[in-house]
């Protein structure tokens, strides 16, 4: 198997509105027993100066990870332009999105994830009522293997690309949150059984096949983000938790953050026609593209709406992608 950096599965909870959108007057308040219980600082991942020496087993993959990177250089992937040698029309675009945004790369089985692409609702976040700003609440957590300096840059990453998403998405999307609805969790191979409990609580009732990928990840998945709805509103993205190798060398980091933080956002599916993109399975590109950026653009446009279906979604889309195509005359 190809290792792969971008996969978003989606599940479905049983979350409640109340402790997701804390603060709003015009929520209907819900029984106490229903809402996930907020995590105590003791209970959270310990964040201390102290940093655990990783296994042989860790530094073996972190070996692999970087040859894996020199090759897919050496091979000219993982770029980090824009890709202005795969021009695009605005009817590429409207299709694209489609292919991304409108189908589903993975199943939940029950007990795994199959790699199986289906139709698809159109999901995502959705912006509250105007007393509630910020519906994304992001916070990034380490294990205890990842070094402080690294801790350092990859937050500080993880916070410049978040305020781009925010800019383009329209979303308020707040970094560094201390009650958070989307976790960024770099992990080594020695550190995830540590995150179990937490996320357990978390994701209250969380699947056996979620739990199952974040917890056992096979050395070619490089990163995934499993995204979650409430019971009944499951187009709808309340929480989500993005996980990222500790092992990683610096630009495959740097692409698991630049893919898993805009799947988690709703561009669900990976599609080998997609291009210049990073929801390709090619590797080619490692950051986020203008292409790409304009697909983010059209998931959020109120014209769409979560639950849309394909025939639904395809002639607003097609006056989304024509309108973002079309140059203002000079």
């Amino acid at each position: 198997m190809r290792p792969t950096r971008h996969r978003l599965m989606t599940w479905t909870a049983g979350l409640c509105a109340l402790s997701l959108l804390i603060g709003c007057a015009e929520e209907q308040p819900v029984p106490e027993a229903e809402a996930p219980r907020a995590i105590s600082p003791r209970e959270r991942p310990v964040q201390a100066e102290v940093v655990a020496l990783p296994s042989a087993t860790s530094q073996a993959l972190a070996q692999y990870y970087v040859r894996l990177q020199n090759d897919l250089r050496g091979r000219g992937l993982l770029r980090t332009d824009d890709g202005h040698d795969a021009p695009f029309t605005d009817t590429v675009l409207a299709r694209n999105f489609i292919r991304v945004a409108l189908f589903d790369e993975y199943t939940d089985l029950g007990h795994r994830f199959a790699a199986r692409a289906s139709e698809s609702h159109l999901r995502r976040w959705e912006q509250p009522i105007r007393m509630c700003p910020q519906p994304i609440r992001m916070q990034t957590v380490f294990g205890a293997t990842v070094p402080l300096e690294q801790r350092q840059t990859d937050r500080a990453e993880v916070t410049a690309y978040a305020a781009r998403l925010a800019e383009i998405s329209g979303l308020s999307i707040t970094p560094n949150a201390s009650d958070p609805n989307y976790l960024v969790i770099f992990a080594g191979e020695d550190d995830r059984s540590s995150f179990a409990p937490m996320l357990r609580q978390f994701i209250p009732g969380i699947s056996d096949s979620a739990m199952l990928a974040l917890m056992n990840p096979d050395r070619s998945t490089l990163c995934l983000v499993v995204a979650f709805g409430e019971t009944g509103q499951s187009n709808t993205y309340t929480r989500a938790i993005a996980l990222i190798r500790g092992e990683h060398p610096q630009l495959i980091r740097s692409a698991c953050i630049n893919e898993e933080l805009a799947q988690g956002l709703g561009l669900a599916n990976d599609d080998m026609m997609v291009r210049p993109s990073i929801f390709n399975d090619s590797e080619e590109f490692a950051l986020l593209t203008t292409h790409d950026a304009l697909l983010l653009k059209m998931l959020y446009d109120p014209r769409l709406r979560p639950g849309m279906t394909i025939d639904e979604a395809t002639p607003i889309v097609n006056q989304i992608a024509t309108e973002l195509m079309t140059v203002p005359p000079a």
